[in-house]
């Protein structure tokens, strides 16, 4: 086929060439469509839940709406994670879902979910909505709105919020791509009631009646219309308040005197704005912003120009001296990273076609080559665009061209070989007809096309498991080889095609070749070239021993390399994040951060601006506490730098410059990592370091003391715990017993409260299409202090009033500042940022130290999260895909030589070629990241092209007749070194533009490029000397004959030690896993035998429903014979016969009843195999921790034993002792391999419910674990599946009973006949003869009636006795379910006041018992009789505290059994 295609090629030259014409205009066209960032979006599937209660305090906001949430989500298929922050009126829960999850569904499934939650939460307390559908990449343009100098005072903050709000922010949302406009900084405006309490009391009024008169004097009505012909006049009352005047004048109340009391007599109204959490400073000034935010998926260069051109719109309809200026845009960044793409490929091209032409000596022939380049490139990017693959960093960073030439370099050498050097192919002929140059290139490209092409397969698979790849690494690297895919593909094509087509009509038909510099060059190789051969070939025992030492030499400098996930990029622009003191305000932040801005650009002329972030915007999608900021640093070009020379060295010398700044921390990132370490991991930090547990204390002084041990620490920056407590609160505590004196109630008093500090809202005021709140508060001089809040009125219910003091108790106490959550559970993170130094070592001292010198408490535990986890998920997966893609490799050669040796010594340039690679990186300094990685990949595809060419040289010269070894190796060394230099030189030093560029971006591409150059100079060198002294090694007889006689007993005893390690690989690799309980019920419900069965049965249930409209069959009669008279007639009948219509429709809703009882048994089944995984995973969770105690047990009393052996050689006391404590330790020793056991048999217990091979163990400990909210009997078993199938079955049996009852009635038929009747019959008194083609036509129809009716009216009666039966079940099993559901409450608050007691008195006191008695004995306080007693009480005591503990658990999965809650 491949020869068919060459030949058509080489004849159709013009078809050939109008096809490439097409691939030009495609690949042009494809090119200005091609979707443009500057890399690739790696941020996981995540939707955000934002939930706005602006009166709740951190505790409430947990309680409340989060833990509601969270809990009405969790069972929602494919999340992988769920996150929360829950802060002063505000929690944000991050639900992150599998990456081929549909996020639109996934949003859909989160908005009924999240219904269910709003009935748990109590009415009108949080605004609950999701987040825009964007991305980490998602902040694509920031802009500030700039006011010319002498119009500041004109346009206050509170001016330009509304302009932002109203105007910008309204006309860019129809934008296409734009997902959501974040608002920053400013006020919001609002007309504000500001009441003055003294003038309230002295008017024996309250805030109620404000409210009350506000709302019933801001309104308009319509009132029908009044028919005045012709006309119609629409009535309008117009009651809605305008103006402050408006406002002013509402009359409250009348006094007793009958004068009304207006608004203005006891507040005053103005212009007021809402209580901020945020704010925006610019420099040194406040300012007002947004942020656009990208719908995901979004191409981002075309977003940014959309915005741009909306804005262009927009600056026309703001007012004078207002402009709309960009501080932060993604095409900047967009333009560096394509711009460093596109300079290292023009580059890379350029030095690929100067080698090409110098090598090959033959212009003509460079440039055919060198024309495959753009061309495989514009396939590439029609591809590109065809498959939605974005242009970027990554996809476009590892295009080698000299990879992409290789097939074409194979075919124009040997071509140019051909014609112009073997001279027995046309002798006499100094030039050739084009006829001749025809078949000559057609025979040169089938000779060497299987070659081309097996290389370019080679190098195609080496990148197939770069394409398997998951998570992080896959979305980055993914790309890149599905480009290089696309690009070799391209090149295949045109090197069957276009190549042999140029090649026939461009090359030169002289056969007279003149020496050239290209044939001096390569004299100059095998003159220093020769000398090498012949040494190695004179000392191989020496050059092979040397190959491997230099090979374990490189892997011991391997280990030695420091490990990160990915080296950082360049973004241009730098981020940080500002913490002030902890419960900060939000003016002390601002003037700090002010303060800070001004250093920064009075000592960093590279600067051109900082914009500060202060807070949480509009959309809090990043809930930052007020006393925290992040910075935008935008910077000028490099080149513009004095003050440093690097980015690290800038921030260290920022970070000096701001240490005046006393309590202020700032933390240098780049904008878009920060965005990415803070979405994928809940953390802005390169590492974070999380303690889970549920006391927040104890969390924050874990916290405080993993700081005090990774300071020290070398590569540790910008260490930031996170602030879970500390924060001050003016709390409120109501004197029930004064409140019932005072006849008030809790709401009543919440209710003044809240208005008069917070402010409520009481209604709205338009202005023209605007909208802004009318708020009521107490005047700010009444907000001042803590007397303030003491002095504040509240009404009683007879007309008087008096001071909140006399109900509460008011105080400043501290309190927790946010209350961080993952998969449910509490946690606090240390987060730090690493410069200077690799992830990998950073992370293994840090566990080092914390392991010694952190004690945590039961039930808390530590992980880290950030580039570590990332770097430790990518090396597991690189794990798999390197021994895949070495894998593919020798079964591609075995299946192309057909031989293991010849094999072997091809395979030997992938250790050749690890040696460079390794190399390269450790003199570039670099650490091994997974962009090293990837390029190790794609080198040792390259690296075996060299050893292919050679070995199937020497093999070729063999069947030639040259027997000689040694000679077959010089002569095929000489024949080849052309081609193998030139493919090694175009592959490697193609990539050297991007192994040196120092240009912005480029940090990513060049451990790749370093590896796969370092690599294949050592693959090159090495194959052309070491692979020929093996290949004279493994083919000498001496080898032979060694190899059958010395070396096969110990090369089995090495295979057999193979088998033996993958053997106890395969071991290690059935060792119980770690599984959460949510993945292990997940897991059950998708593998469980007996839930597929009862899936099945639901299938068979909704596919008899078909059956149900089960008409008779159709008879068709016919009849031939004397019918009518003598003639012989035929006839034939069609009849149908079906029962009354209401017996069809009845078995319909039969069927449809017995699918929803399929479908109760579906949801039973689950239910059930459920609850055995949760009991299963805690009487598991339990054995572990009863084998703790008795491990500790049995610590105790071999300690007892050692001394009292010890006492009894001394002669201190009798053997009695000894005895005792051996009999002791021997009990406890059994009990632990009796609970051993246990743990053995649950493990597998668990392993059949998850119809899985691997073994699994709890990932959670055995803690207390939060009860779901206790509902009422008849809420909490509505969806109970065994009473729903039971209460099922009475639907059931009333279908039965009508189907039954229309079964009686009658059936009915119609039918069409149709006969002849031969002979003469009188018509109308005239003889008419009829014959066999004249046909007599009739309809009939029937009606069959049931004469005895008994046998349907017991059918029908058995029916309604049945149905009676399935209600009496229902009701019985209801009752005995309510009474058990009642009966399981009762047994859970008694074992969690049991654990409680054991938790709050009981298990401290046990370890004081065996800490006291253990001195007391060593001491010789107490006699070993005592020490025994009290060892056998304390620990007691702590198998009493399991044992409640492990009852409490299993009491909830009993109580989520019956109410039918499966995760």
């Amino acid at each position: 086929m491949i020869e068919r295609i060459i030949q058509f090629s080489i004849k159709n030259k013009f078809i050939v060439g109008l096809f490439v014409v097409a691939l030009i205009g495609w690949g042009t066209y494809s090119l200005t469509r091609l979707p443009i960032d500057a890399i690739p979006d790696i941020t996981n599937n995540q939707v955000q839940i934002i939930a706005l209660a602006p009166s709740l305090a951190v505790q409430e906001v947990e309680s409340f709406i989060t833990a509601p949430v969270e809990v009405a989500v969790a069972n929602i298929p494919d999340i992988i994670e769920l996150r929360s922050i829950s802060r002063l009126g505000l929690s944000v829960i991050t639900v992150v879902f599998k990456d081929g999850v549909d996020v639109y569904w996934a949003r859909q499934q989160l908005s009924e979910r999240l219904k269910e939650a709003e009935d748990v939460i109590p009415a009108g307390l949080a605004k609950i909505e999701l987040a825009p559908i964007s991305s980490g990449l998602g902040e694509i343009y920031q802009y500030r709105l700039a006011v010319d100098k002498g119009l500041e005072k004109k346009y206050t903050p509170l001016e330009l919020r509304t302009i932002q709000d109203w105007v910008v922010r309204r006309e860019m949302l129809g934008t296409p791509g734009v997902a959501d406009i974040n608002s920053y900084g400013g006020f919001v405006k609002q007309y504000e009631i500001a009441v003055n309490p003294e003038r309230l009391r002295g008017m024996n009024l309250t805030l109620t009646d404000i409210f009350q008169a506000l709302e019933k004097n801001n309104e308009n009505t319509g009132s029908a219309y009044i028919d005045k012909k012709p006309t119609a006049y629409f009535i309008r009352g117009i009651g809605l308040v305008k103006t402050i005047e408006d406002i002013e004048k509402i009359v409250v109340k009348n006094n007793l005197s009958g004068i009304p009391v207006l608004i203005r007599d006891v507040a005053t109204v103005q212009y007021g704005s809402a209580t901020r959490y945020g704010a925006l400073v610019v420099d040194t000034a406040e300012a007002v912003g947004g942020v656009v935010m990208m719908l995901k998926g979004a191409n981002a260069h075309e977003v940014v120009e959309n915005v741009k051109t909306r804005i262009e719109s927009i600056q026309k309809s703001l007012p004078q001296g207002v402009t709309i200026e960009p501080f932060l845009n993604r095409s900047d960044l967009v333009g560096r990273a394509i711009g460093t793409v596109s300079r290292n490929l023009i580059e890379g091209a350029l030095i690929v076609i100067f080698i090409l032409v110098l090598m090959l000596g033959n212009l003509r022939a460079g440039l055919v080559v060198a024309s495959v380049i753009p061309l495989a490139m514009l396939f590439a990017v029609s591809m590109m665009q065809l498959f939605g693959v974005s242009g970027n960093l990554m996809s476009l960073g590892a295009i080698d061209f000299g990879l992409i030439v290789d097939g074409a370099v194979i075919i124009v050498e040997s071509v140019v070989h051909r014609i112009s050097m073997s001279k027995h192919h046309h002798p006499g002929v100094t030039r050739l007809s084009q006829r001749q140059m025809d078949e000559n290139v057609f025979e040169s490209a089938k000779r060497m096309m299987s070659s081309a092409t097996f290389g370019q397969v080679i190098i195609l698979i080496v990148y197939l498991p770069i394409m398997a790849l998951v998570g992080i690494e896959g979305k980055m690297f993914r790309p890149m080889a599905q480009v290089v895919s696309f690009a070799l593909l391209g090149a295949a094509i045109l090197s069957l095609t276009y190549v042999p087509m140029a090649s026939a009509l461009f090359l030169s038909k002289n056969t007279e070749h003149k020496r050239n510099f290209s044939d001096g060059l390569m004299d100059g190789f095998h003159r220093a070239f020769n000398p090498v051969i012949a040494f190695a070939l004179r000392h191989k025992l020496l050059v092979s021993v040397s190959a491997i030492m230099l090979f374990l030499v490189s892997l011991l400098m391997f280990t030695r390399l420091g490990g990160e996930f990915i080296p950082q990029l360049e973004e241009g622009d730098l981020a940080a994040g500002v913490i002030t003191l902890q419960g900060g305000s939000l003016s002390n932040t601002v003037e700090q951060v002010q303060k800070a801005n001004k250093i920064l650009l009075d000592n960093f002329p590279e600067i051109k601006h900082t914009v500060c972030k202060i807070g949480a915007g509009e959309i809090p999608t990043d809930p930052t506490p007020m006393e925290t900021g992040d910075y935008i640093i935008t910077l000028k070009d490099k080149s513009e730098w004095t003050s440093a020379k690097t980015r690290e060295e800038l921030v260290e010398k920022m970070e000096e410059a701001l240490i005046p700044l006393a309590g202020v921390k700032f933390e240098f990132q780049q904008p878009i990592q920060m965005r990415f370490n803070e979405l994928l991991s809940g953390s802005k930090l390169d590492v974070a370091i999380k303690i889970f547990g549920d006391d927040l204390d104890i969390l924050s002084e874990k916290g405080f003391e993993v700081e005090k041990i990774i300071q020290g620490i070398q590569g540790v920056e910008d260490i930031n715990v996170e602030k879970v407590t500390g924060l001050a609160q003016v709390q409120v505590e109501y004197n029930r017993d004064r409140l019932a004196q005072y006849g008030l109630s809790v709401e009543d008093v919440n209710r003044v409260l809240r208005a008069a500090f917070a402010g409520s809202q009481a209604g709205v005021v338009f202005d023209e299409e605007k909208r802004f709140g009318l708020v009521v508060r107490l005047d700010k001089d009444y907000r001042k202090s803590l007397d303030d809040v003491k002095n504040l009125s509240v009404a009683l219910p007879n007309g008087g009033q008096i001071p909140f003091e006399q109900v509460a108790n008011i105080e400043i106490k501290s309190g927790p500042a946010q209350v961080s959550r993952e998969n449910t559970k509490r946690r606090i993170t240390i987060g730090f940022n690493v410069r200077n130094r690799d992830v990998q070592s950073i992370i293994d001292e840090v566990t080092k130290q914390m392991d010694s010198k952190i004690k945590l408490p039961t039930g808390y535990y530590v992980t880290y999260g950030g580039q570590f986890q990332n770097l430790q998920a990518a090396k597991a997966r690189l794990a798999v895909a390197v021994p895949v893609a070495l894998l593919l490799i020798f079964v591609l050669l075995f299946f192309t030589f057909h031989s293991v040796k010849q094999t072997l010594l091809i395979y030997t340039a992938v250790p050749m070629s690890a040696i460079g690679g390794v190399f390269a990186l450790y003199l570039r300094g670099m650490n091994f990241s997974i962009s090293a990685g990837v390029g190790f990949i794609a080198l040792f595809g390259v690296a075996v092209l060299n050893g292919i060419v050679l070995i199937a040289e020497f093999n070729r010269l063999e069947k030639e007749g040259i027997t000689d070894i040694y000679e077959r190796v010089r002569k095929g060394l000489h024949t080849r070194l052309r081609p193998v230099l030139m493919t090694a030189a175009v592959a490697s030093l193609g990539f050297l533009p991007m192994a040196l560029s120092s240009s912005a971006d480029a940090e990513v591409q060049k451990p790749l490029a370093t590896v796969v150059i370092g690599g294949l100079i050592s693959a090159t060198f090495l194959t052309l000397v070491i692979l020929p002294v093996f290949y004279i090694i493994f083919s000498s007889d001496k080898f032979k004959n060694l190899f059958r006689k010395k070396l096969a007993k110990p090369l089995s005893m090495l295979l057999i030690l193979i088998l033996g390690t993958s053997l106890l690989n395969t071991a290690k690799a059935q060792q119980p896993e770690r599984i959460t309980l949510q993945k292990a019920v997940q897991m059950a419900l998708d593998s469980n035998l007996s839930i597929r069965s009862s899936v099945y049965s639901l299938e068979a249930q909704k596919t008899l429903k078909g059956a149900s409209w089960d008409i008779p069959k159709t008879a068709i009669d016919g009849e031939y014979g004397q019918i009518n008279s003598y003639n012989k007639d035929n006839s034939f009948t069609i009849s149908q016969s079906f029962a009354f219509p209401t017996v069809y429709s009845n078995q319909n809703k039969l069927a449809s009843a017995g699918i929803k009882s399929s479908e109760w048994q579906l949801k039973g089944s689950q239910l059930e195999i459920a609850t055995q995984v949760k009991q299963a995973y805690w009487q598991l969770a339990f054995l572990i921790e009863r084998q703790k105690l008795l491990v500790y047990q049995d610590s105790l009393f071999s300690g007892f034993l050692r001394a009292a052996e010890l006492r009894s050689k001394t002669g201190e006391t009798n053997k009695l002792e000894m005895i005792t404590a051996r009999s002791q330790s021997f009990e406890v020793k059994n009990q632990l391999q009796q609970v051993s056991s246990d743990v053995g048999i649950y493990i597998r217990k668990l392993q059949t419910i998850l119809n899985t091979s691997q073994p699994y163990l709890p990932s959670d400990t055995l803690a207390r674990q939060q009860m779901m909210v206790l509902l009422p009997d008849s809420s909490a078993l509505a969806k109970n599946p065994a009473l729903g199938f039971i209460r099922q079955q009475v639907e059931v049996a009333g279908f039965e009973k009508k189907l039954e009852k229309s079964r009686a009635l009658p059936d009915l038929s119609i039918g069409y006949f149709s006969q002849t009747m031969q002979g003469t019959q009188e018509i109308n008194s005239v003889p008419q003869t009829f014959g066999t083609g004249d046909r007599f036509n009739g309809i009939q129809a029937g009606i069959t009636v049931p004469i005895w009716f008994k046998p349907y009216t017991a059918k029908a009666k058995a029916a309604g006795i049945r149905q009676n039966v399935a209600q009496t079940n229902a009701e019985a099993y209801s009752k005995t379910l309510a009474s058990e559901y009642r009966s399981l409450l009762d047994d859970y608050n008694k074992y969690n006041k049991s654990v409680d007691f054991y938790e709050q008195q009981a298990v401290p006191e046990a370890g004081y018992i065996i800490e006291q008695a253990g001195r007391s004995y060593r001491a010789g306080a107490i006699d070993y009789l005592d020490y025994v007693l009290s060892l056998n009480r304390a620990l007691s005591i702590k198998q009493n505290y399991i044992d409640a503990l492990n009852s409490y658990i299993q009491t909830i999965i009993n109580i989520e059994y019956i109410s039918g809650k499966t995760l």
